[in-house]
């Protein structure tokens, strides 16, 4: 979800651009965005592919399942693309006719990637983790869990 549109509840074409890039960074990582911060990384997809990306390193965000078959130069292009939909400004991200573009392009210069929008890592410790599972019924947050089951 678009962090403008979860914190103000503003909703634009930029929220789409946002959504869209999270699903192509899940699809290329083999990862997926909302449980990426329960790995050993303890970071969300977003921080992890741009700490990659800004260490030279964004190859190592690559899925396993792909390492054969896949064209590193396509990859990389596809990381970069995906960072300029999430970063922090709506403005700065390109819209979607901008981004079909760039995905079939193989000459255009693409800018330089900001940070993205909820980048932050998040730590999950030990005793958190620990303590979470001890509790029945509800979730990490302490939010029960409830069934809904039909009439």
């Amino acid at each position: 979800m678009a962090p403008e549109y979860a914190m103000d509840g503003i909703f634009s074409v930029k929220s789409d651009v946002y959504s869209f890039a999270v699903l192509l960074l899940e699809i290329i990582s083999g990862r997926k965005n909302t449980r990426f911060h329960l790995s050993e990384h303890d970071e969300s997809l977003l921080s992890y592919a741009w700490k990659l990306w800004r260490e030279g390193h964004a190859l190592e965000l690559m899925d396993p399942e792909m390492v054969q078959s896949c064209v590193p130069i396509e990859f990389l292009k596809y990381v970069h693309i995906g960072l300029l939909c999430v970063q922090e400004d709506p403005l700065d991200r390109p819209i979607m006719s901008s981004i079909v573009v760039m995905l079939v392009s193989d000459t255009i210069m693409l800018p330089k990637p900001a940070q993205p929008a909820f980048s932050v890592g998040r730590f999950v410790g030990k005793s958190d983790q620990a303590s979470s599972t001890s509790r029945k019924g509800s979730s990490i947050n302490e939010v029960t869990l409830s069934n809904v089951i039909a009439r």
